[in-house]
């Protein structure tokens, strides 16, 4: 609960709503019992108007009961809203602050999870705190003396009654715990499996994999609906056990009251109040017991989001790093990088200079480190060893905002976010004008197609960006990269989805507009790079050389090899 109290503080005045409103409704439900047993009293002693006048204290008790129970949902409501909300932001912030190693560790999946499922538990955890939980000992104290006070020689009944019905809990509860728990990691599983295949959805429709899709879905569900039935089950025998109790308590009162009415008759009419009170106290103790499962399933709940809220990032800037503007020199001294839990090094030992305005072509096979070496300069990850510098400065050093300010990266894979162009854009640089809306797509020969909209940039993108084509969503994402007129541009593949026309224009473009711009450019065909002023080929995570392409064709046997290949089956590279 420690998470929430920081939360809780600014909601201080209808705590306090809550707390009375709650103490005066519980007040009211322990008078009445009473009050009906002057009334039988009256009735029995024909003594009419003081049974008008319990009468009418009765009914005020149940309005003012009524009136403070509605006060009360109000008042818990808004706590509850408001508490879950600050903690779901909270929460986000934190996500948003993970490095990629922190986001692999606990699935998107998951993360999605515990943001709407969990926090829908918190919130119920939180209203019934302030709903119920301290009706329950109010009402359990109340009940308890009223009836000990209504009728004093059955005191021994209700601690049988209690006796037996926490018997039950001490039995069922920890049983219920392990369950939610089970039915909480199901969930994760049964959300990221639907995630995965509604993303791939054109994958599973190409290869006719539904009913396999299907089937994955179907078994993690199955596990899920037994783990249901057993807590129902669980349920199924808790609240019959309640009530047996509860009937078996109040079936032995009124045995030993009517089996000595004739000595006591004025028990006849304490005994309905008596009853009254019995039910409250077992009616409080089964709400208790269901509010405690519920409790079990909201902890375990509060317990995910903490161990979200807890996890430190494995990455982190230097909050006292003074904001710099950072030139376009990169340079990596001695780096090798093995990615979390991986045993082998996907980059070993890389050196290399890159002064501002170069243009750097790099090249080598699948899963050489290419991609690997972007995400080390935009500082996605550290270097398991060695020095990664922007601008001579050590990234580990460099303030955030200066480092998303010189270093842009485009990926191979375009992702937009739905909202309009302009908005994604604005992600580049979020005091972007619609001038350098237009200056950044002519650079992405984005504006192409932007221009044919009637509503230029204001033009919607919808989820998943479905209304553009790859091509498209490519010269976007180049233009978000532009926009901010970045010292260092890294295009990872980013083009791969462009024609070749298209794909010159871009680079005869960049070269122009952004001369003054360190360009690194990843790509698989060295028809690509070839015109880079020098070329990094990489191999198993090596670097085997560094020059133009015309001494590489020269000096580097494997460059040689990637060039006559290439040029063997497209006949791309002259």
């Amino acid at each position: 609960m420690q998470i929430l109290t920081p939360h809780l503080r600014h909601y201080r005045g209808a705590i306090v709503g809550a707390v009375i409103t709650i103490i005066i409704a519980a007040a009211c439900t322990l008078i009445q019992p009473r009050m009906l047993q002057y009334i039988l009293d009256s009735l029995l002693k024909n003594d009419r108007q003081a049974m008008f006048r319990d009468s009418i204290i009765l009914i005020l008790l149940a309005v003012i009961g009524v009136i403070a129970g509605i006060l009360n949902v109000y008042f818990a409501a808004k706590i509850a809203q408001g508490t879950t909300s600050d903690l779901r932001a909270q929460t986000y912030r934190k996500i948003q602050s993970f490095s990629l190693s922190n986001i692999e560790k606990f699935s998107a999946g998951t993360l999605v999870v515990r943001l709407i499922n969990d926090m829908n538990q918190v919130l119920n955890i939180v209203m019934t705190t302030f709903m119920q939980i301290l009706r329950i000992p109010i009402m359990m104290v109340g009940a308890f003396v009223m009836g000990i006070v209504t009728m004093p020689r059955f005191w021994w009944v209700q601690i049988v009654m209690l006796v037996a019905v926490a018997g039950v809990i001490v039995l069922t509860f920890p049983k219920l715990g392990k369950l939610f728990d089970g039915f909480q990691k199901n969930l994760d599983q049964s959300n990221m499996i639907a995630k995965e295949a509604l993303q791939g959805i054109r994958v599973v429709k190409s290869f006719n994999q539904q009913e396999r899709e299907a089937k994955n879905y179907d078994a993690v569900s199955d596990q899920m609906n037994t783990l249901n039935i057993k807590i129902g089950y669980m349920f199924s025998t808790l609240f019959p056990a309640f009530f047996l109790v509860c009937d078996a308590g109040i079936t032995l009162v009124i045995y030993l009251v009517g089996k000595n009415i004739v000595n006591a008759p004025g028990e006849l009419a304490a005994i309905t109040s008596y009853i009254g009170y019995l039910m409250q106290l077992l009616f409080t103790l089964a709400f208790g017991g269901m509010t405690m499962a519920m409790y079990a399933r909201g902890f375990i709940s509060l317990g995910r989001i903490k161990e979200v809220l807890e996890t430190k990032p494995d990455l982190t800037f230097d909050p006292n790093a003074p904001k710099q503007a950072l030139s376009g020199d990169v340079e990596f001294d001695d780096v090798s990088f093995a990615y979390p839990n991986a045993k082998d090094e996907t980059l070993k030992h890389v050196s290399f200079k890159v002064k501002q305005g170069e243009t750097i072509g790099i090249i080598g096979a699948t899963g050489s480190g290419k991609s690997t070496l972007a995400q080390l300069m935009t500082r996605l990850y550290d270097p398991t060893a060695g020095t990664v510098k922007v601008g001579g400065v050590d990234l580990k050093h460099v303030n955030e905002s200066s480092l998303r300010k010189a270093v842009a990266l485009v990926l191979q894979k375009a992702l937009l976010f739905s909202g309009t162009i302009a908005d994604n854009l604005r992600q580049g640089d979020r005091k972007a004008t619609p001038t350098d809306f237009k200056w950044a797509t002519d650079i992405a020969q984005a504006s192409e197609f932007v221009e044919q909209y009637t509503d230029l940039y204001e033009h919607q993108v919808e989820e998943r960006s479905a209304n553009l084509s790859g091509g498209q969503k490519q010269r976007l994402s180049i233009a978000r990269g532009v926009v901010r007129k970045p010292k260092v541009l890294i295009l990872d593949d980013s083009t791969s989805a462009l024609d070749a026309r298209s794909e010159k224009k871009v680079k005869e473009a960049l070269e122009q507009k952004l001369n003054d711009t360190t360009l690194f450019i990843i790509a698989e065909k060295i028809f690509s790079v070839m015109d880079a002023d020098r070329i990094l080929v990489l191999d198993q995570g090596e670097v085997k050389a560094f020059d133009t392409h015309e001494k590489l064709l020269e000096t580097s046997e494997l460059y040689r090899e990637i060039y006559q290949t290439q040029r063997a089956k497209g006949g791309e590279a002259k």
